[in-house]
């Protein structure tokens, strides 16, 4: 009796203007949902040089330059938040577009994440910051985002759009 399983595997193949320019194996959602989690364990960074309490100040950066921070955040969770983020990304899903989540404020940061994904299976870093006591956590968040924007940082936040290349003063 036979006992081979046939394997099959999908491929993502990107081309410009044409030209084949790489190809990846895609990964199962199993597969995919490995790979995040072992990525999650390997790239959450925790650089605030304090004992985790309260709630973290945390930012996603492009793993080509962590300089380039895309998104803030706070949680009090950040492995987990971490994950969150990497699986509402949806990266199994083939669509361009995330049309899965329900606020459409948020489909930059994740339609970012895909795009590095589709550049050579990248995934974001996250890097804390700080901790800060739960109470001060929102406005800790506004003024590291404040902060970034302007040093002119491609953030993705919705404080990018809202305040319109307007900085508020903090003092």
């Amino acid at each position: 009796m036979n006992t081979r399983k046939a394997v099959r595997v999908r491929y993502l193949i990107i081309s410009v203007a044409g030209f084949r320019i790489c190809t990846f194996a895609m990964l199962t959602r199993n597969e995919l949902s490995r790979r995040i989690s072992q990525h999650v364990d390997q790239q959450l960074y925790d650089d605030s040089r304090l004992a985790p309490a309260g709630t973290a100040i945390y930012s996603l950066a492009d793993p080509r330059d962590l300089r380039i921070t895309r998104y803030v955040g706070q949680t009090a969770t950040p492995r987990r938040r971490f994950l969150q983020h990497l699986r509402a990304a949806r990266l199994w899903v083939p669509d361009e577009i995330p049309w899965w989540v329900h606020q459409p404020r948020l489909r930059p940061l994740y339609t970012w994440i895909r795009d590095l994904y589709r550049d050579g299976q990248r995934l974001p870093t996250m890097l804390i910051h700080s901790w800060v006591e739960t109470r001060v956590a929102r406005l800790a968040e506004r003024e590291l985002i404040f902060e970034l924007l302007a040093n002119q940082l491609p953030l993705l936040n919705l404080e990018r759009a809202t305040l319109g290349g307007q900085l508020p003063l903090i003092g």
